[in-house]
């Protein structure tokens, strides 16, 4: 089964982005991205563009719930003690953070289950949290090689792993939490953006 997750990133394309920055705003230029066709040539564009694709969908539903609903917890069925729409934005953001860190052999942050210790709380500065973490991951996703994609990472989200795994974790972590959001959204009567290219409508 991890062996088919692998090779479904691995062949999966998604969109692209030119620019990252790091937690602190600092711009970095991403290097040359190298494909043939439509399919790249390299195991961090084999898995980055996937990731970028998972994260823009992300993106998509925390940019259309109201702020007004950034506290919104479902009532109707079996969803006690379950994170607020904000709360899981904020965690996934955390999260993003986290698994890099750990790529790069640093400590990662302690509190992301309950979101981090970043100051975010209203929209704006949620989104703008999220936005850092995906631009981090994305420069850090670069540095991975087929050199070096099955160095051994140590660290307490989704560790003990390798470059490889962390980076395809990562993958899962949004995507999971992006079906979350999506029963949110519909719960509150709104198709997600993703979602509505297909013409799709809630019934």
């Amino acid at each position: 089964m991890k062996t088919k997750l692998i090779l479904l990133v691995l062949a999966t394309v998604g969109v692209c982005m030119s620019q990252t920055n790091t937690n602190s705003g600092e711009k970095v230029k991403r290097p040359q991205r190298s494909f043939v066709g439509d399919v790249p040539t390299t195991v961090a564009d084999s898995v980055a563009e996937t990731l970028k694709f998972a994260e823009g969908n992300f993106l998509g539903v925390a940019e259309a719930m109201p702020e007004s609903k950034y506290d919104y917890v479902p009532t109707s069925g079996k969803f006690d003690g379950v994170r607020s729409f904000g709360e899981q934005v904020k965690h996934v953001a955390c999260a993003q953070f986290a698994f890099f860190n750990e790529f790069e052999g640093k400590k990662p942050p302690d509190d992301c289950e309950k979101g981090g210790h970043d100051a975010a709380k209203t929209k704006t500065e949620l989104i703008q949290y999220l936005k850092n973490s995906f631009d981090y991951s994305n420069r850090v996703i670069a540095g991975l090689t087929a050199d070096n994609a099955l160095d051994r990472i140590e660290g307490r989200y989704a560790a003990p792993n390798t470059k490889l795994g962390i980076s395809v974790a990562s993958v899962w972590h949004v995507t999971d939490h992006y079906g979350q959001l999506v029963e949110y959204l519909r719960m509150n009567g709104m198709v997600p953006p993703m979602t509505q290219k297909y013409g799709l409508k809630v019934r």
